[in-house]
């Protein structure tokens, strides 16, 4: 996959695009890019997603606080690398590139620099100031311009559109079934590995704190979770707790991600490492001793290592 950080070095022979944010690289974008690769071999062109960077509501709406991303643009990368696409075009969102109309956004960007062949959208999308251009107007447009526009119709898992939306409503309720259903694969989160307080070691669990990329990156609601976790080449099962640690913390507004890798004894301080989440395995809970927290510390870990040996089992 050839990626390009803009158009200025852009070229594609008979390029068929799909525009989007396609945050988490989910099963419906994965169905759209299926379709866009299919085209494109059946038309003797090549496969082009065009993306956004940054995420277009951190420039129309910057003082928002409530953006929540299900892929950092790093992770985005990494998944649609997996997806044998012939192109990624990551483009500089700007004001100025907000204010574009769809009729300049299609005549400037997809004719004029990149030579469009083919548009495929997906059921709903819209593109442009305003959102105004739609599956008639990107036609008619390409009757003008001499591109053609396919609309593929919603994917469904189990009768339920595929979203993003739908997704993170699942991260908020801890339904990490349903989430990785949704999304394909077990949701992922990178970060760094920071210094604790490194009470898990005094307990015969220590964890590494997970510092994630960026500060927009969702977080999945507070609980206990089993995760694989990947560092470097390796991966390693392990149990994740989110939240406040309210058994050993008195600062109940310290948000924490903290994982303890099974069979694992290396230091890892200040490493990048990639978090998938599996399953969710309890809420978290404030114990009346840190005896009881490590007793049911044990008890998490038999938990986790029951779910991945049934995932195992189920593949």
């Amino acid at each position: 996959m050839q990626v390009y950080y803009g158009l200025d070095s852009f070229d594609a022979r008979k390029p068929v695009v799909t525009i989007g944010t396609f945050d988490g690289v989910h099963r419906g974008h994965r169905e759209v890019i299926a379709e866009l690769r299919r085209i494109s071999m059946e038309t003797g062109g090549e496969s082009v997603v065009f993306t956004f960077f940054p995420h277009p509501r951190m420039v129309v709406s910057p003082d928002e606080d409530s953006i929540r991303l299900l892929s950092t643009i790093e992770e985005k990368l990494e998944l649609l690398e997996e997806l044998n696409l012939d192109h990624l075009v990551i483009y500089p969102f700007t004001k100025d590139f907000a204010l574009l109309s769809y009729t300049e956004f299609v005549k400037e960007i997809l004719v004029d620099q990149m030579h469009i062949h083919k548009l495929v959208t997906g059921y709903d999308h819209k593109i442009g100031r305003g959102r105004e251009g739609d599956f008639r107007a990107l036609d008619r447009l390409g009757g003008i311009y001499g591109f053609e526009v396919e609309q593929l119709s919603t994917l469904l898992v189990e009768n339920v559109a595929v979203s993003s939306t739908k997704i993170r409503l699942a991260l908020d309720a801890g339904d990490m079934n349903k989430a990785n259903h949704f999304l394909g694969y077990p949701y992922l989160l990178k970060g760094k590995v920071v210094e604790g307080r490194r009470l898990g070691r005094e307990l015969g669990f220590p964890t590494a704190n997970i510092l994630p990329d960026d500060s927009h990156k969702m977080v999945p609601t507070d609980g206990v979770y089993a995760v694989l976790v990947t560092i470097g080449n390796e991966q390693f099962k392990g149990m994740l707790n989110i939240g406040t640690r309210p058994t050993v913390n008195t600062n109940v507004d310290h948000r924490s991600i903290e994982v303890n890798i099974f069979d694992f004894s290396r230091d890892i301080y200040n490493q990048n490492i990639s978090v998938n989440f599996v399953e969710r395995i309890r809420s978290e809970v404030k114990f009346e001793s840190l005896q009881k927290l490590k007793a049911q510390l044990e008890i998490d870990k038999i938990s986790a290592l029951r779910i991945f040996a049934n995932n195992l089992t189920s593949k």
